[in-house]
């Protein structure tokens, strides 16, 4: 009978839009948090297709939806139905979190929060630096943003499948901001082993080794890893990646996307309900729940 109790008309309600969207570990997050710090929120997934957007906007404000994380493939294709959007979703394009005060709905990225949170603690090696990103995507926009951003990096390298892709991607933020140092590579040019051995800061910003394709890397060579660098993969499912593990198995650091995506889900957090979210419990919680799919 308690839980039927737990939420009433007071209960505040945010939640993810999306599609698909059964496989997002944002409502395990949230609502972990909520239980933990007694908030009266809860946290919900909506599939919502493109063609549904327009209406899924209309409902959530007729509802008074407090907020709600964006994600794929909708970040792109709500900014037309906001009042008003931050300047970090403005420069990158894309907008994973909605803040909806009394109707007036405000766009915000915090995936950029996220990346740059993960990569902190190793600033100093990172300032100056030549940088390597795997993807042209939406993630690839909140990692380049956050690189030029928070840690003036010397050189960022684009590596995609589409290279034309990757080309538009480097012109899109040489003109937003005013940095020139790009250069743009299909997936599997002759010397992409050389490009990325002398990178001290590697990234995946793609879907390449996600589940349920652990076994894919964006590189399977090991000679383009050393025990020099960082290797970051924003992927989060499976924690340790192929990459990872080729990477750990040369010697370099390595970063997991779990991290990625408590930090940028706590930025929400915050941004909907003005608390701090238990970042280290989150991050616990969720690495055990992994570990026993």
């Amino acid at each position: 009978m308690q839980a039927f109790n737990k939420f009433n008309h007071n209960t505040k309600i945010v939640g993810v839009i999306g599609h698909p969207i059964r496989h997002s570990l944002s409502p395990l997050m949230h609502n972990i948090a909520f239980e933990i710090l007694d908030l009266d929120y809860i946290y919900l997934p909506f599939d919502v297709p493109i063609s549904g957007l327009k209406d899924a906007i209309k409902g959530m404000k007729a509802l008074g939806i407090k907020g709600f994380n964006v994600t794929l493939p909708l970040k792109e294709k709500i900014f037309q139905y906001l009042n008003d959007v931050s300047e970090e979703a403005t420069v990158i394009g894309a907008i994973n979190t909605v803040v909806n005060e009394n109707g007036v709905l405000t766009g915000y990225n915090t995936d950029a929060f996220g990346v740059a949170e993960t990569l902190m603690p190793y600033k100093d090696e990172i300032i100056g630096s030549e940088v390597s990103i795997f993807g042209a995507g939406g993630a690839a926009r909140s990692v380049i943003y956050s690189l030029i951003r928070n840690f003036k990096v010397g050189q960022i390298n684009i590596i995609n499948r589409t290279e034309q892709k990757a080309e538009s991607m480097k012109e899109y933020f040489a003109a937003k901001m005013f940095f020139e140092n790009f250069k743009a590579y299909g997936l599997l040019p002759p010397d992409l082993v050389e490009v990325l051995g002398k990178s001290k800061l590697i990234i995946n910003s793609s879907s390449i080794g996600m589940y349920s394709e652990i076994d894919d890397s964006p590189t399977s060579i090991a000679e383009s890893f050393n025990d020099n660098q960082i290797i970051f993969d924003v992927v989060y499912n499976p924690v340790k990646t192929r990459l990872l593990q080729i990477a750990e198995s040369r010697g370099a650091k390595t970063l997991n996307g779990l991290r990625m995506f408590v930090e940028q889900g706590a930025k929400s957090f915050e941004l909907w309900t003005g608390e701090k979210m238990p970042n280290k419990k989150i991050y616990d919680t969720i690495l055990q729940y992994m570990k026993q799919l």
